[in-house]
């Protein structure tokens, strides 16, 4: 049977992702002074307008003004011709505590109000999803991979000004074509990428395919079908918040496995660790990364729900479509005998409450080698094996 599969990514100029790299900025900021902050953060960014609003609970102290500036400068905003500029546009916040009500059930969850021990509770009711595959090294889809690592480079070239006629702003996208669930080769790919106005089309075109998508794309799934698509709008002088306005968490299937995979719904930026939308999709993605890594499945995808105040998950679901060695109650049997997924569990063999997370904001919270990635660790395949084992 063959299939087309389809991913995006965006730059870190996009803005969304401006938004989404200033909400876990400040996240950074404020676990960097307080490892107990409660942190609920949203960004919105427009024609010369920052405004950070959410709620959030610390002991820290952070100048938002001017984290929001050195952001934004870094990204690489520092023209105000192009309409937003880190030194020109207006910061406004509107930040308040934590519910009472919500700091009450995550400080002391169902568990421990019932005579247990002292635990968190979830930060919210809800659904999470860990998926891996074997089609990369990386263990993630084929087509959001290769779709992220294109936006990198568009960056990369930017920044380093080999094509000085990039501008920050920009989106990336390809379609993989299967046959009988194995990539075959790159059917489409696009990128648009926002650039100055004295260049013209026909130069963009040749230089993002010599400097972009030639160095990312690997020669074997590219061939003479292969269609290629640069700024297919025409120009894309006009790009950034003055262009579009960007929100936190509105490219949350770009943040996870490209639509590959389900997803529960909830973004991941801005949001401290006691928030399971990000602990558990990340202890989700830990484990499914452990049985393809084992050699259980070729695909697997775990799903966990949880409710608010509630330490324990209400379910843990796994689904290896039909690639499992074993039933796929069984594998998820042995998953939760490995992997704890309550959120104080998470946060404690993760090392999630210190400041890691700008580095999340940009092309994807999974598949990704850095250090500061501890979800995408190997470190717990021997007990993988050995809970499986039980069940062979």
């Amino acid at each position: 049977m063959s299939a087309l599969i389809t991913s995006e990514s965006v730059t870190e100029g996009h803005p969304d992702k401006i938004a989404d790299q200033i909400s876990d900025g400040l996240l950074d900021a404020l676990l960097a002074q307080d490892p107990d902050s409660r942190v609920a953060c949203e960004t919105l960014v427009t024609t010369g307008l920052v405004l950070v609003s959410g709620e959030i609970t610390t002991e820290a102290y952070v100048d938002v003004p001017r984290l929001c500036r050195e952001i934004i400068r870094d990204i690489g905003y520092t023209r105000a011709k192009y309409g937003f500029d880190a030194d020109t546009c207006a910061v406004l916040t509107s930040i308040h505590d934590q519910s009472q009500d919500i700091a009450g059930g995550v400080a002391r969850s169902v568990e421990t109000r019932s005579g247990g021990a002292q635990e968190l509770g979830a930060g919210d009711q809800g659904l999470v999803v860990g998926f891996a595959c074997d089609e990369t090294a990386e263990l993630m889809p084929l087509s959001i991979f290769l779709a992220h690592r294109l936006a990198e480079r568009l960056t990369e070239v930017r920044k380093s000004e080999l094509l000085p006629f990039i501008l920050p702003d920009g989106k990336t996208q390809v379609t993989i074509s299967y046959q009988d669930g194995v990539a075959q080769g790159v059917e489409t790919v696009v990128v648009s990428t926002q650039h100055k106005s004295g260049v013209s089309n026909e130069d963009i075109k040749e230089q993002v395919i010599q400097h972009v998508i030639n160095p990312v794309l690997p020669p074997d799934l590219v061939s003479d079908h292969t269609r290629v698509l640069v700024n297919p709008s025409g120009r894309f002088v006009l790009g950034g918040p003055h262009a579009d306005t960007g929100l936190t968490g509105r490219k949350i299937i770009v943040d996870s496995y490209g639509g590959v995979a389900h997803h529960g719904g909830g973004a991941f930026s801005g949001k401290d660790p006691t928030k399971v939308d990000r602990s558990g999709a990340y202890a989700a993605r830990w484990a499914a990364k452990h049985v393809v890594s084992s050699g259980l499945a070729r695909r697997c995808e775990i799903q966990i729900a949880y409710a608010i105040g509630v330490a324990h998950p209400l379910a843990v679901n796994l689904d290896t479509f039909g690639t499992g060695v074993l039933p796929d109650a069984q594998l998820a049997q042995a998953v939760t005998e490995v992997f704890d997924f309550r959120p104080e569990a998470i946060i404690e063999a993760l090392d999630l409450r210190r400041p890691l997370y700008r580095k999340t904001a940009s092309y994807g919270h999974f598949g990704r080698s850095d250090a500061d990635f501890p979800w995408e660790r190997l470190d717990r395949l021997t007990e993988m094996q050995k809970a499986a084992a039980v069940y062979r």
